[in-house]
């Protein structure tokens, strides 16, 4: 089996060689954040934006990134080449560093930990973006600042294992009777009347970066976005589902807490909406 060479703080090295501080605080406090870059042709994705989002979620944990985007894009181009990517994920993970020991207090005098590492996967064929995937609810007990894309995932991680122990593809996160989003997604819905829905940006969801393209995408079709929420019984009776994320692009949802959408297959909007979005992200890529 191929190894993947990874960066780690300044370092291209083999995957086995890897590593980190066992006092590093993402390690002991999930203290850090993360973005991942689509990959597509061998060029990233929504590069800007990812690195706009990686700057205010560290902000808003008081971590400082001492990287500018053109140091981490030459970063991710170098991954690429040394893994000859073309077509799947970069991850970028950073987090406070490490003090040398665990307390609790932020530590004045640590250097951030910067690793990045490639994945390989099939995103314009992926099977889930043609058939579809199938969805039950979670309750959405993860905290309140759900907008800052940190590496906390265990109660995502929990929800999707709910959902492959239901037999069924991923979760969508319910609370107060309303759908906030998917385990790694945001959630939409296509009303009877036409509209798109989704949930308006706030503490409660992540600002998604594709999100936000096919919000722009939606309005060139000439299809109306609505941001706000939705019960669980508003999309069991929707016209048709689907989720975005930088990792499924916009993939139809044909089941929810086993209720069939749109009869069960993919509806004519979010299969125009994922063409769009491939065409589109393979003309900006970088």
């Amino acid at each position: 089996m191929t190894q993947r060479t990874v960066f780690v703080n300044g370092d291209y090295v083999d995957e086995r060689e890897a590593c980190i501080s066992v006092f590093d605080r993402g390690f002991l406090f999930a203290d850090g954040v993360y973005e991942v870059c689509s990959v597509l042709d061998g060029r990233l994705v929504d590069f800007e934006a990812h690195m706009r989002r990686l700057r205010r979620s560290a902000s808003e944990l008081d971590i400082v990134v001492p990287w500018d985007d053109p140091s981490l894009l030459e970063i991710h181009r170098e991954l690429l080449r040394r893994n000859a990517l073309e077509e799947g994920m970069v991850y970028l993970q950073l987090t406070r560093g490490s003090s040398g020991d665990r307390d609790f207090h932020y530590p004045e005098m640590a250097t951030p930990t910067l690793v990045l590492f490639t994945q390989a996967k099939a995103l314009v064929d992926a099977a889930s973006g043609h058939r579809g995937i199938r969805v039950v609810t979670q309750p959405d007990w993860r905290w309140a600042r759900r907008d800052i894309k940190t590496v906390q995932l265990l109660y995502p991680a929990m929800a999707k294992m709910a959902a492959r122990n239901a037999g069924v593809d991923d979760a969508w996160m319910v609370e107060e009777g309303f759908v906030t989003e998917g385990a790694s997604n945001n959630a939409w819905i296509l009303t009877a009347e036409g509209r798109l829905v989704t949930r308006e940006l706030s503490h409660d969801i992540l600002p998604g970066i594709t999100r936000a393209v096919v919000c722009e995408l939606a309005d060139a079709l000439g299809l109306v976005v609505e941001e706000r929420a939705f019960t669980v019984e508003e999309a069991q009776s929707a016209a048709e589902c689907f989720v975005t994320s930088a990792s499924s692009f916009v993939t139809p949802v044909i089941e929810l807490d086993g209720v069939a959408i749109a009869e069960g297959h993919p509806g004519e909007v979010v299969r125009r909406l994922r063409e769009r979005y491939i065409e589109e992200s393979r003309r900006r890529a970088l």
